[in-house]
């Protein structure tokens, strides 16, 4: 797959908790450049709209641990997409899911579905979860209408792996989030079944990219 093909399958990600708004406008400025998409803050939505309106514009609810409250969460995802989000990737509740309270889970994500015109990426945070586990976190994802299902926050302990990506791609286009920093990794998820690549080091795997044949 060449650059760019590959750029547009990026989430190119800034959020740390030092964050800085400099930060952003170098990712948002790296995502026009080179055709990505930008996962970036909250806070630094409306302004990111207004600085590089050709940049799809994602962000993230309930980060990093998913244990807002459910109306929280749907406040926020409203909040974020009125500021001018194109995607929302909001963390589910890991300790609801492991207490077996599915139905919680596909509740509160059906919320933020239903209250958003936008997709929907759900985080299931695939390394603090059995293989049942995440069945189950993809099944909710699946009843709640999400467009999507993504590895992990990066704030966790391990990240994207290609099993959880052929797991997760049973149910759902899957973002593979966490620890993808280069092209040859990035193109092993995609293969394993990713339909996007969440990563900090977007330029750097699309450098490493063949560029376009004339």
């Amino acid at each position: 797959m060449d650059r760019a093909d590959l750029a547009p399958l990026i989430d190119h990600t800034v959020l740390g908790p030092e964050t800085t708004t400099a930060d952003v406008r170098a990712v948002l400025d790296d995502a026009d450049t080179y055709g990505m998409n930008a996962c970036i803050p909250p806070y630094a939505i409306e302004e990111a709209a207004d600085y590089a309106p050709d940049v799809t514009l994602a962000t993230v609810i309930g980060f990093p641990h998913g244990q807002n409250d459910p109306d929280v969460k749907r406040r926020e995802g409203v909040l974020a997409w009125k500021a001018g989000a194109d995607e929302l990737d909001v963390v589910i509740n890991v300790g609801r899911l492991k207490a077996g309270e599915d139905d919680v889970i596909r509740a509160e994500l059906a919320e933020v579905v239903a209250a958003v015109p936008i997709p929907v990426k759900v985080i299931i945070e695939t390394a603090l979860l059995t293989e049942e586990e995440k069945h189950r976190a993809c099944k909710a994802a699946v009843a709640a209408d999400a467009a999507m299902v993504k590895t992990s926050t990066g704030f966790s302990d391990g990240g994207a792996t290609l099993e959880d990506v052929e797991l997760m791609s049973e149910y759902l286009p899957v973002k593979a989030s966490g620890g993808v920093g280069s092209y040859d990794e990035a193109i092993a998820m995609l293969e394993a079944g990713a339909e996007r690549i969440g990563a900090s080091s977007g330029v750097e795997i699309l450098e490493g990219a063949p560029e376009p044949s004339a």
